[in-house]
């Protein structure tokens, strides 16, 4: 017996039920994932600025010594 619209919206109800909770957890794993990542940017953007910096003031410093404007 071939199945009808009916049973296969049924059977839909059934997985998303069963499906729905774990998709949430995942979901919201995911997140906390995105925000360590966040973070981790954050970190190698500022010390990436501060070792720019250094470099800048390293030039600066050179510059000086030997003249060069």
């Amino acid at each position: 017996m071939p199945l009808d619209q009916n049973d296969l919206k049924q059977i839909k109800e059934v997985v998303v039920e069963a499906v729905d909770p774990y998709f949430g957890a995942i979901q919201k794993d995911f997140g906390q994932v995105y925000e360590r990542f966040d973070k981790l940017e954050q970190l190698i953007l500022a010390d990436h600025k501060k070792r720019i910096e250094k470099l800048e003031e390293e030039v600066k410093a050179l510059k000086e010594l030997f003249s060069v404007k």
